[in-house]
């Protein structure tokens, strides 16, 4: 069986379907777009969250970036949005938006500390005076890592009618770096792609101390998505950061 980069696209919007009525974090995303004249979402993957502001009238510029080719390509379906081939840390935007985002845990991909303080420079720079950064990381507390594991599979259906299993595998932590598999198999057990990442695990500190080496300021930081504070039972640390 076939299984290519754009099928993998699709499965990804399948097993994560943007909508704000349903998902708190989504909602949180989508009142902060709808609001904003415009918006650069960075790491913007199939731009469902985007696609959805202009489909509910958003009137602005809408820019969505991210390096994937097969995921832009589903991006692309709504022409009435920009759509940019690229990483955070190459973006040369000047002063062009009032939003910045990250969604879906997208500011985890950066990884280094070279990496970090790049991408953090180019957004600070697409951002007017003033603007607004949000984004959100899991917080290390919650070791989200060990629950990522084959008996968490997720059973899907895909567009072409195919039946798949999918699920995330730990393969090593060192120290604030985890790197894990994500395997899609047909029913019968084939494996078909098995995609490697690694994701940085900022704890709030070292968080704030990368954003204000890079000029921003906390505007605003929650625990959760119904605006609660951060505790020690918070998965997430949620951030609407400022340009100074």
């Amino acid at each position: 069986m076939l299984f290519t980069d754009a099928d993998a696209a699709a499965l990804y919007d399948l097993l994560n379907p943007w909508d704000p009525e349903q998902w708190p974090s989504d909602g949180f995303y989508d009142a902060l777009v709808m609001a904003a004249g415009s918006v650069l979402d960075v790491g913007c993957g199939t731009g469902a969250m985007l696609h959805l502001a202009r489909e509910h009238g958003h009137p602005g510029h809408l820019v969505g970036l991210d390096p994937d080719r097969a995921a832009l390509a589903r991006a692309r379906r709504r022409a009435d949005i920009e759509w940019v081939e690229g990483t955070a840390a190459a973006a040369r935007w000047d002063a062009a938006f009032e939003l910045a985002t990250m969604t879906s845990h997208a500011f985890q991909c950066l990884v280094t500390d070279a990496e970090l303080r790049a991408s953090l420079a180019a957004v600070h720079a697409a951002l007017r005076r003033g603007g607004r950064f949000a984004f959100e990381t899991r917080h290390p507390q919650a070791r989200a890592w060990e629950e990522w594991n084959p008996a968490r599979a997720s059973d899907v259906v895909d567009a072409a009618g195919r039946s798949l299993r999918v699920w995330h595998e730990t393969e090593s932590v060192i120290g604030d770096v985890v790197t894990f598999t994500r395997t899609t198999a047909a029913a019968d057990g084939t494996v078909l792609r098995v995609e490697r990442t690694s994701l940085r695990f900022l704890d709030v500190a070292m968080l704030d101390a990368f954003l204000a080496d890079a000029g921003f300021a906390i505007e605003a930081r929650y625990g959760a998505w119904d605006g609660g504070p951060i505790t020690g039972a918070s998965r997430e640390i949620i951030t609407l950061a400022r340009r100074r």
